[in-house]
């Protein structure tokens, strides 16, 4: 055999030595088991501030039925079945009925038995500190300790004045109701939820 066959051929089987070796580690790879879920992370606890006592609103704790219903009638009847504690709480806290209003038919659609996948609770969705909601940390802990717990958010009353209470402290704070609302909202829903929230409360408050 010539010297220019020999070579010839080591190339071919060095080649095809490479080719099966490359074959089983691409193999080897897909068989790999996947690497493991990633915890649910947020990166820092929303901080609530104490907006009660700041609000200009004059509100009258003993006689809260002397302010009528100040909801559009546009909105369906699972909102407006609220109408009272909608209106009571937007006046506590200042901000519009409607803006409330359209903040729980994007949420709850009206439902105070509501529970995201996520943990959420109630009408306005709030995430309390017990349930799924706990397994979501952050640097110091978990996210939501200072939260309400699913029993006292599942009274309509109370999940409605927290949830008013925590949007105007984010109005507050942001000085912009989109910027608010995106803060409220879902975590990595970024401005579409607090367009979804505006459209509507365009479209259906008076």
């Amino acid at each position: 055999m010539y010297l220019g066959e020999k070579l010839v051929l080591r190339g071919a089987i060095l080649g095809s030595i490479l080719v099966g070796f490359c074959g089983f580690m691409i193999t080897a790879g897909a068989s790999l088991p996947p690497p493991p879920a990633a915890s649910l992370t947020l990166a820092e606890e929303p901080v609530m501030v104490d907006v009660e006592e700041e609000t200009p609103q004059e509100f009258d704790e003993q006689n809260p039925n002397l302010l009528e219903c100040q909801i559009s009638g546009n909105y369906p009847k699972k909102v407006r079945q609220w109408c009272d504690l909608i209106t009571q709480h937007s006046h506590r806290y200042n901000l519009p009925s409607d803006l409330i209003a359209a903040v729980i038919w994007q949420e709850s659609g009206g439902n105070p038995k509501a529970y995201s996948r996520s943990g959420a609770v109630g009408l306005m969705q709030v995430m309390p500190r017990d349930g799924l909601a706990a397994e979501f940390s952050c640097i110091n802990g978990p996210c939501f300790a200072s939260r309400p717990t699913m029993d006292q958010l599942k009274d309509p009353e109370f999940n409605i004045k927290y949830g008013t209470r925590m949007l105007a402290t984010l109005v507050k704070r942001h000085g912009d109701l989109r910027e608010a609302l995106k803060a409220y909202g879902p975590l990595n829903a970024g401005y579409s939820y607090a367009d979804k929230v505006i459209q509507l409360y365009k479209k259906y408050g008076n």
